[in-house]
Formats: C-alpha cells, structure tokens, sequence
C-alpha cells in the first residue's frame, strides 16, 4: 500500500533527539502483560465486530432501499448493497492490517533497509530488496529521500529500482486485502509474480546501469548514517496504533471512491460488456488496463474494490491485475516526484520496463487461469 510515512532521515542527519528516550522508572517497573492489553482487546473486539458486519449491513440495506422506496434486485439495489457492505468491510480489514503492520515495521526501519541493501550486488541483491519492499515503509512522496539515501549508501541503482517497484505494489495491504477479499491462492499469485516484476526490472535496470540519467547533485551527496531505535512492546504497539489513526484516516476518501466506482461497475455495467472489454479473448485488453492505470493515483486499499467489481463482471484475472499493478506501481504523481533526482530518459526507462513485466504477467495469468 502507498504509505504515509515519511523517510526523510535517509537523505538528512539524524537528530540527536531520535532514539527513543530511556524508559522511567515507572513504565520499567509496571507489568509487562500491560503492554500487551490494549493490543489483545483491540484484537479480541475486532473480530465479532467483523462477524456481525454481514447481517448489520444487509438489515441497513433494507431498511434504506424500504425508505427510499428502492425496488428489490435493480440496478440500485445491487449497487447501494455493494456500497454499504464493502465501504465498512474494508476499513475494518484495513485497520487490524495496518495496525499489525505498523508493529512490524518497528522491526525494519528504513535506516535498517538501507543498511542491509548497501554493497550488495546484482541479482541477491534484487531479490533483498524487492522481498524488503513489502515490510518497509514508502509513499510517493518518501520516493526521493528513498532514492538519495540508497544511492548515496552504496546501494546499486539496479537494486534500487527493484525496491521502489515492489514497495508500493507487492505491500501487505495488497495482500492483505486481496486475501482477505479473494483467498490465498490470489494473494499469493499476486505476491510471487509482483516480486517477479520488481527483480526482473531491477535486474533490466541495472545491467542497462544508466547511472548518466540520474542528476549529478544526487552523488555529492554524503552519506548519514542514522540512529536506530529501540523501542519496547508498549512502543512498537503505540507505532501501530498511530498508523491506524493516521493511514486509515487519509485512504479513507480513496476506498469510499474505489468502493464507489466499484458499486456502479457491480449495478449498472453489464457482464457482457466487461467480458469484452477486459476479458481473455482481447489480446489488447491487458495493454489498455495497464496504460489505463498508470495516470490513476490511488492506492491498494482504494483499488481493490474496483478488481472485486470488475472479476465479478467477467473481467479476466490477469488483465484486473494488470490494472491493479499498473496503478500501484506505475503512479503518475511518483513520476513527478522523481523527476527532481532523474533525468526524463531514466523515469520513460523505468516506466517502460516496469509496464512491459506488469503486461507479461497479465497475459500469463490469462493464459493459465
């Protein structure tokens, strides 16, 4: 999932304030089963809310369609069902995936990342940073303190690229959700054949070694090293309670655009229609998803709901996720964004390479499924 969390200590010095303060003889002394029970009771009442998501929505429904005076099994009908189940559904799976993630990513700082990318070479290296891209924080807007604070590390530019494709694709809120909304055959497809693209690109990239089309100021550069935390339970479970506050709150509009679109795809576009337009037998169908989501700027969480809709039309699985990849992967704001570090050549490069493996996979799935 594109992450809201800023990585700005890889291109800038620590601050002497960033480790985490010692803790107080008061928190060191208290149990430490404290720490762990808000995590549990938020757990524990996560669940029977979600259990009972299904007959709460599906009575609101009726009640609604009853007032409104909306006749059972139309077009609206269909729709407003699809709005009012999923719209809840899905940041209900967002905010125990978030909060989940964000305790693990106490465990891999960017400064970490960087670290264990630097030095190393082709190939490993690719499948290291592209399996670190799914565990590791990044947005768009992280993707030139990202960049710099690699490069300047020592990373190489092939392995570089191979990160900055998996993180905002293959991130655990894609699989998450897709696991949660299409069972683990589909998350793990999804998983294997984005961390394909992700080295394949990297590996593409880095034999081409365009080190010419990055902005020289990018070199002069000197690396930081940063201060890693230490953090106890209490604190990485705080971590996680602060991303749920945060990511849930700024995806929110993108999933109740993307459930949106998707409710008016599930009530109003005929299957027979989506069959053709994105199903098996149009080889150009795969192409125009991928060039139809690169100008999209969205996120897993919002995306997702449109592949539910679009599967359930009669679109054909690889051609929906080459959708879903091309817009995760292939951001146009991101591209703004690394224009200040790359050349125009270097970004087309990128693009290029990243949609021709996005492609790929779209018509080996349609192949095989």
């Amino acid at each position: 999932m594109n992450h809201p969390v800023s990585t700005a200590s890889l291109a800038s010095p620590a601050s002497p304030a960033s480790p985490a303060s010692p803790a107080s003889p008061a928190s060191a002394s208290a149990p430490a089963w404290r720490a762990w029970l808000p995590a549990l009771l938020y757990v524990g009442a996560w669940f029977p809310l979600y259990w009972m998501l299904e007959p709460a929505t599906a009575a609101f429904t009726r009640w609604v369609a009853g007032v409104a005076h909306i006749a059972p099994g139309s077009h609206l009908d269909s729709a407003l069902a699809f709005l009012v189940f999923e719209v809840p559904k899905v940041l209900m799976l967002l905010a125990l995936i978030v909060f989940a993630v964000g305790v693990l990513q106490s465990f891999f700082t960017p400064e970490k990342t960087r670290a264990l990318l630097a030095g190393r070479r082709q190939g490993a290296g690719n499948v290291l940073a592209a399996a670190l891209g799914i565990v590791t924080p990044f947005c768009s807007c992280s993707a030139v303190p990202l960049f710099i604070g690699f490069l300047t590390a020592g990373v190489p530019l092939g392995v570089t690229f191979s990160f900055l494709v998996s993180a905002p694709m293959v991130n655990e809120v894609a699989l998450a959700l897709l696991y949660g909304m299409f069972g683990w055959r589909i998350a793990l497809l999804y998983l294997v054949m984005g961390l394909l693209v992700a080295i394949a690109a990297g590996l593409v990239i880095g034999r081409m070694n365009p080190v010419r089309l990055v902005e020289p100021w990018v070199f002069d550069i000197p690396a930081t090293e940063g201060v890693e935390q230490r953090m106890d339970w209490q604190a990485r479970f705080a971590q996680g309670f602060r991303h749920v506050r945060d990511i849930v709150l700024k995806v929110a509009p993108y999933i109740v655009a993307g459930v949106g679109v998707g409710a008016w795809i599930h009530g109003y576009v005929p299957q027979d229609f989506m069959a053709h337009l994105m199903g098996k037998g149009a080889w150009w169908s795969v192409p125009l998803a991928v060039l139809i989501g690169v100008p999209m700027y969205s996120n897993a969480a919002g995306i997702i709901p449109v592949v539910q809709a679009l599967l359930g039309k009669g679109a054909a699985l690889g051609t929906t996720l080459a959708f879903m990849m091309s817009v995760t992967a292939l951001s146009a704001p991101e591209f703004l964004i690394l224009k200040k570090v790359m050349r125009p050549k270097l970004i087309a490069l990128f693009a290029a390479v990243v949609a021709v493996g996005i492609a790929l996979v779209g018509y080996v799935f349609n192949a095989v499924m």
